[in-house]
């Protein structure tokens, strides 16, 4: 990774080219949160069934974060990216011709294995072509446009699905994904010009799965796991599927107004992202505050949406799906935990284990939505709470590793080790052992 001087030109063409894909990845991932309906009558399922789509597309980009990782290691990012956007085309267009429920499961599997290659490959090719010190700041770029493709598939896809129907839609959008190879291909280059790509070493599955399970056992990791699992998902299952339903069936809404609301999950992450990530980079101390007070206000904000007496006025809900929207940029601190609280070597594979959580909750809740939704014969107030049943259930295992990772700081401060965080002990802190215990 450079250190030092300023990114050319080139380099910043490279990663025009390369988000992109980024871009269109998000798109098509959240491409169902305005087509619910239309998939559940062009299928003819049920609300269970319907929820399924989405499980089995967040379920394989959750399974496939730590083998992209080694993919890109292996391969390098530009193949894997040419191999994504070939991947997200053909998902497409497939969902385009597709009238049978397994073949529209199929397509959205297929969907969720382009998605998944595209995030790590994008943040590979930053670190290459990019000053260190640039980094966080072309990642917050990154997550910046594939907002603007969640922001195309709200509005403007539902209007676009109204006018043209579902066939020449999908077939449109899988078309441009599929064409779009051709400049992944010519301008995306894994590493700045003059500079040899770095050697290829093949991976041994054993070595691989002892890196995660050291991963995984390091407190911090696992922290960070359960930040990104109980703060990203419930704005993913809205924005994701149930959103337009919800507000269409449950809330009496028009289509047109429940695409324009979800826009405000959009809004909403672009704006907190940026101001999120400038205030825990000059104070790390307050990255765990920030995410329970998020957890608390979600709480809140559940209660009034679910607790409203009769439909939920917009003034309510503009603001509720704001504060809900902030989970997406909360949920980066587990990214931050998992770079602090482990080697330089292993950070990859921590991101990967961490970027599991949320996605994990994602198919849970999706999932527990659309059963409720079949149980009850489609009452969304009773479904909903599905949502804060996994909101509940995260929060005890986060504040389990919260507490566990704050006495692994302690033990690694009596050791002398630098901390990249100082706290301060408090009463409710594990008691430590006479003889600190040295850490895996």
């Amino acid at each position: 990774m450079p250190a030092t001087g300023r990114a050319t030109a080139r380099s910043w063409l490279i990663w025009l080219a390369a988000v992109t894909v980024y871009l269109l990845a998000v798109f098509h991932r959240t491409s169902f949160g305005v087509a619910g309906l239309q998939a559940a009558e062009r299928f003819g399922v049920g609300a269970a069934a319907l929820g399924t789509f989405t499980v089995l597309q967040v379920g394989v980009y959750a399974a496939m974060q730590i083998p992209t990782g080694v993919l890109v290691d292996r391969y390098g990012p530009r193949r894997v990216l040419t191999a994504a956007v070939l991947i997200l085309g053909a998902g497409q267009l497939l969902l385009g011709v597709a009238h049978s429920y397994g073949l529209g499961l199929l397509a959205r599997g297929v969907l969720g294995l382009g998605d998944a290659l595209t995030f790590v490959s994008v943040l590979r090719l930053v670190a290459a072509h990019f000053p260190g010190r640039q980094y966080a700041l072309l990642t917050s770029f990154t997550a910046a446009v594939g907002y603007i493709g969640n922001l195309a598939a709200t509005v403007p896809l539902a209007l676009v699905l109204d006018g043209a129907g579902w066939t020449p839609t999908f077939l449109a959008v899988g078309a441009i994904t599929v064409l779009y190879t051709a400049v992944v291909a010519l301008r995306v280059r894994d590493v700045p010009a003059g500079e040899q790509p770095p050697a290829r070493e093949e991976v041994r599955p054993r070595e691989l799965a002892g890196q995660v399970a050291e991963a995984w056992r390091t407190p911090g990791t696992r922290l960070g796991f359960w930040v990104h699992f109980s703060t990203m998902f419930a704005p993913n299952a809205l924005t994701l599927l149930w959103g337009v339903p919800w507000l269409v069936q449950g809330q009496g809404q028009s289509k047109a107004t429940a695409s324009a609301l979800l826009t405000v999950f959009v809004f909403g992450s672009m704006a907190g992202g940026p101001a999120l990530g400038g205030l825990i980079g000059r104070r790390p101390s307050l990255r765990m505050p920030l995410v329970g007070g998020y957890i608390g206000g979600a709480a809140l904000v559940w209660a009034v949406l679910l607790g409203w007496p009769g439909q939920v006025p917009l003034p309510v809900l503009v603001p509720a799906f704001a504060f809900l929207a902030l989970g997406g940029p909360a949920s980066m601190i587990g990214f931050a935990l998992a770079r602090d609280y482990n080697p330089l070597t292993r950070v990859g594979t921590a991101t990967g284990v961490v970027n599991v959580g949320g996605f994990v909750a994602t198919t849970i809740a999706a999932l527990a939505v659309g059963v409720l939704l079949q149980v009850t014969g489609g009452n969304f107030r009773l479904a909903l709470l599905a949502l804060v049943a996994v909101l509940a259930f995260g929060t005890v295992r986060m504040l389990v590793w919260w507490r566990r990772t704050r006495t692994h700081l302690f033990l690694a401060e009596a050791r002398g080790e630098e901390l990249p965080v100082r706290i301060t002990r408090r009463r409710w802190d594990a008691a430590l052992p006479e003889t600190p215990i040295v850490a895996a």
